[in-house]
This record gives C-alpha cells, structure tokens and sequence, in this order.
C-alpha cells in the first residue's frame, strides 16, 4: 500500500512538473489566458446585460427637420482636430470599364483568433503585406495597440501608420459604393471596409460588433466579394447583399494603401470623392436619401452615419440635431442583444465631437460613462477615445481632478495616445 502511494506520489509530481513547465509555454499561456478571461466576462455581461442599457441624449428631431448642413471649408481627422492635407486632383469624367470577375493575389494572411479585438492590426498587416511589407498583425499592433485589452483601433489610426511605413501610403473614405471598391480591386489596389456584421460573441448570442475586412476580388455573376477575413477564413465569399447593410453601419468606410508613386492613380480611380469635402457632402446626401427609405436599426444606422458626415463638414450644431434623432431611433428598439448595436460608441465617436462643440458637455459624461465606459467596467474598459472626451468635458465644467484621473486612464489603455497627452500637457502635467 505504501508503495503504491509512493508511486502516485511520483506520478502526481511529475504531472505537476510537466503541467508547470507547458504553463510557461507564452503560446500556451496566451491560449489558457485568452479561454479563462473570455469565462469571466461571460459571467459578468450576464449579470449587467448591455443591451439594456438606453442612448437617450437632448430632444429628438423628425426626419423631415432634418438640418441643412452649414459645411465648412476643412474637414478633420478623428480624435486629432488636426485638418487633412490631402491632393484635390481634377476628376475624372468617365471611368474606364472593369471586368465582371476580378480576383488579386492577396498578400499574407493573418488570422485574429486567440488575440483580443485583433480585426484592426490583422487587417492593416494583410494590406501591407500585399505591397510587400514583411511584418505582421503584431508589428502593427505593438504601435496602434499597445494595451492588448485596447477594444477598438480606429480607421485613422491603420491609415497613419501605413503612412508611416516608408514607400507606402493609405487614404480613407466614406460613402463608398460597390463600384468603387471594385474598380480600385481591378485596377491593382486591395480595400478595407469597416462594417458591422452579426457575429456570435463570447456569450454565443448573435451581435453586432465592428469588423474590418479586406476585400481582394469580386464576382458579379454571383454576386460576391473575395475577402481575407482575419475572423472567418481566407478567400471567403462575402456576398454583396449582406456586405451592404454591414458596410453601411459604418458610413460605408474603406481604406485604400498604394505606393507613394501611385498615389495620383488611386485618386484619379476616386473621381470627385478624391476631394475629402466633396467626399462627405456626397456621403451626407447618401445618408439622407437612405433615411427616408430604412427603418428599425437600419434608419437608426443612417441618421448617424447623417450626423458623422456633418461632423465631418464641422456643422457640429446639424450634427447634434441628427445623432439625436438617431438615438431616439435606438431607444425604440427592442430591448434584444441580436437588435441593438449597443457596442457603437466603442467604434465611433461623432457624437462626442457634435455634443462637445455645442456645449452639451454633461451629454458628452453621460454618453461616455454609460454607454462605453460603465458598460464594460467588469471587462476592462480599454475604450481610450471614451476616456479622453470625458475628461476633455469635464475640464469644460471646471471639474479638473476627475479630468486628469480619465487622462491618466486613457494612457494607461494606450500609452502615448497623443489627445490624452495634450490634455495632460494643458494642465501643466507631463507623464
């Protein structure tokens, strides 16, 4: 009896060694870590369902008020305030016709599984790497996400660090249509979309949640897009009719690379959207004239796709008028996770913009804590765009120690974020 006990014993310590010695495998770590976290945000979510949770903000407005858009001259850049200098070529009259099947030869492909909200360097990586760039999804996000918990990378932020990649630039635009990212695909240069389709989540419910994906070919016999989609597969046949509403829950964005010496030939394949101004006015009429012909979450998505294309054209007053009605729209749908986009100021932040500069900065703290900060709490909420406006309204209202606390929290989901730093600096601090 002794002996077999010695034995177990034996055998025990051994497993316990060789269990030991696989945990401190990084792959192994990063797969066991990855499973037990997505277990306890289970948990959590469905003790504090999101879904739950209103959008109400200011009085809502009908479509037939819709504001007149007061557009000015600049338009700007998410989170930097900074103005685009971008080349305004003559558009082309025509565009040279396209076949009916195209397909290019993708670059590498990156899958996104095992890693958080990985859609954005997977996707940025792919893109590259169709050019010739030999990094991959982690070189990028060791720049655009340094915080693994980070939820969201930003259309502006793939675009600035292709720009920061010698030989090699990146534009984006919004009111895309299917001509145009097939006409850019057959003519040589692969497109990012951001869209917002129904995936399962963590919790096996179908929802929306933000997406990028590369496009690399279509097929209008039957009616497809070829995409390397870092969360299905490679060479996955995205199908126009489901693209379509996906794509516009995001203001129909796309994001094109090219090298620098062909920069006039993706502009050119743009024609009059090449102009940044004249490309959001063109949005905001593509929104408009969908407004009056969706319903449910669809006309929900397009009075704020209306309200960021004015943001865009810096009539923040129309904006404010417009994200109103949108969230008006919102509360009115049913109280059902597989419905409401509750996630969509994880990924856009127009109605901080429109709210902030119109003086509405209690909208912008209400907005900013409940509808993305509080509402992943439990989960780390490593939404530094959120932090940043709210701590950018509250030194509005003279609350300046809460202020640098939500600036400090922002750095600390992604260090270096340059408007949380600025804030800082505007302070007097320093980090």
């Amino acid at each position: 009896m002794q002996k077999r006990i010695l034995i177990g014993f034996a055998v025990l310590s051994i497993l316990t060694i060789i269990a030991y010695a696989l945990m401190l495998n990084p792959t192994i770590q990063e797969s066991v870590g990855w499973h037990l976290n997505t277990w306890m945000i289970r948990a959590r979510t469905w003790l504090n369902p999101p879904e739950d949770v209103a959008f109400s903000a200011g009085t809502a407005v009908t479509p037939d008020s819709l504001p007149s858009p007061n557009v000015e001259s600049e338009t700007i850049v998410e989170e930097t305030g900074e103005p685009e200098n971008q080349v305004t070529p003559e558009p082309a009259a025509t565009f040279a016709p396209i076949p009916d099947t195209f397909t290019l030869e993708p670059g590498e492909y990156f899958s996104q599984h095992n890693r958080w909200n990985y859609c954005g360097p997977a996707n940025a990586a792919m893109l590259l790497s169709y050019w010739g760039w030999d990094g991959t999804h982690d070189t990028v996000a060791r720049v655009i996400k340094p915080n693994t918990d980070d939820k969201n990378i930003m259309p502006y932020e793939i675009v600035d660090y292709i720009n920061d990649q010698p030989g090699t630039g990146a534009l984006m635009r919004v009111g895309g249509d299917f001509e145009t990212l097939k006409r850019l695909i057959a003519n040589g240069f692969p497109v990012v979309v951001e869209k917002g389709p129904q995936f399962r989540d963590i919790h096996y419910n179908w929802t929306w949640m933000g997406h990028y994906q590369l496009l690399t070919g279509y097929d209008d016999t039957d009616g497809y897009f070829i995409a390397q989609d870092s969360y299905l597969e490679a060479n996955y046949e995205q199908s126009y009719a489901e693209l379509l509403g996906e794509w516009r829950s995001f203001n129909y964005t796309f994001i094109v690379a090219y090298p620098d010496n062909q920069e006039n030939d993706v502009l050119n394949l743009l024609g009059e959207d090449a102009d940044v101004t004249r490309n959001n006015t063109n949005a905001l009429q593509k929104a408009q004239d969908e407004i009056y012909r969706l319903e449910g979450v669809e006309r929900f998505f397009g009075f704020f796709n209306y309200g960021t294309n004015l943001v865009n054209l810096r009539d923040y007053e129309g904006a404010a008028q417009a994200y109103d009605q949108a969230f008006a729209e919102y509360d009115a749908l049913p109280e059902d996770i597989s419905v409401r986009p509750y996630r969509i100021l994880w990924y856009q932040t127009g109605p901080y913009y429109a709210y902030f500069y119109t003086g509405r900065y209690v909208d912008v703290i209400k907005l900013a804590t409940e509808n993305s900060i509080e509402m992943v709490r439990d989960d780390k909420p490593a939404l530094e765009e959120s932090y940043y406006w709210r701590g950018a309204a509250k030194i509005a209202l003279g609350l300046q120690d809460d202020a640098i606390e939500d600036f400090n929290t922002c750095l600390e989901y992604h260090e270096g974020f340059e408007p949380c730093l600025n804030a800082l600096h505007d302070q007097g601090i320093y980090p």
